[in-house]
């Protein structure tokens, strides 16, 4: 069963930064496909980035784009969201998923990231 568990969010100010992590178990972490999507309130899901473990690519939403680095530590099978420059936009309910962009397969619990001053 996979698992995944997010950390790492909380009260950030405009201009600040974060990093969130996700645990991941009961998959084949160093060859997944990675995803990171965020949720607003009463708006859908959306892509933020994604990385194909095996081969090291990374890719990011022109919305967060030189901003976010998604990266991952393959002896800790963990995933994780650099997050600098923030803005009131990344306000949202950040997610790690199994899957490419629009392919989820599983999804964790989330974690907050809010954006205030």
């Amino acid at each position: 069963e996979v698992q995944l568990v997010e950390s790492g969010g909380g009260l950030v100010q405009p201009g600040g930064s974060l990093r969130l992590s996700c645990a991941a178990s009961g998959l084949s972490f160093s060859s997944a496909v990675m995803s990171w999507v965020r949720q607003a309130p009463g708006k859908e899901l959306e892509w933020v980035s994604s990385i194909y473990m095996y081969y090291g690519n990374t890719f990011y939403a022109d919305s967060v784009k030189g901003r976010f680095t998604i990266s991952a530590d393959n002896v800790k099978n963990t995933l994780y969201l650099q997050m600098n420059n923030l803005k009131f936009e990344d306000t949202a309910a950040y997610y790690c998923a199994v899957g490419g962009r629009g392919e989820y397969e599983s999804l964790g619990q989330g974690t907050q990231v809010t954006v205030s001053s």
